[in-house]
């Protein structure tokens, strides 16, 4: 179990440092537009486009490791007031609940993936940008995800909290 917990962490930073690089390339992009604009009268076309795609990646790359750190947002008003196994049943079916979730919309991220790949859909902005190039990190991490909850449910079970 020791192993799955230490893989599932791996590739949650793997998808935080991934997430940090886009949020930067994000930043790196819009700001050579605004230079770009500014002082050359120019314009790269595809920064509006593009800062789209690297922000979706960014958001669901780092969902997991978000999870993680216990950065997601929760509502602890009744919680606060219950002493730790009612919290801990709460969590565990909290969990079981979004893995439920998790799992439908894995299977619908992958399923839109899929229809843009085997449609060949474009952006329809200059770039036309094959779409399931820029979809394929929901199901990515989304599947993260599911193994950052996965870990946590496992642990709150173990009482291993």
């Amino acid at each position: 179990m020791k192993n799955f917990y230490n893989f599932s962490n791996k590739l949650s930073l793997w998808g935080a440092y991934v997430s940090s690089f886009l949020i930067v390339s994000l930043v790196v992009l819009i700001m050579i537009e605004i230079l770009g604009r500014q002082f050359f009268d120019t314009s790269t076309m595809i920064a509006d486009e593009y800062s789209g795609y690297l922000y979706l990646a960014s958001i669901f790359l780092g969902l997991a490791y978000t999870f993680d750190k216990k950065a997601h947002i929760r509502i602890n008003i009744i919680t606060s007031r219950l002493n730790n196994n009612k919290n801990r049943f709460i969590d565990i079916f909290a969990s079981i609940l979004s893995l439920g979730i998790l799992s439908f919309i894995l299977y619908r991220t992958i399923l839109f993936t899929y229809d843009s790949y085997d449609m060949e859909m474009l952006s329809e902005a200059v770039s036309e940008t094959p779409l399931y190039l820029t979809q394929i990190v929901m199901p990515i991490g989304i599947i993260l995800f599911i193994f950052s909850v996965l870990v946590f449910v496992t642990k709150r079970i173990q009482n291993d909290s």
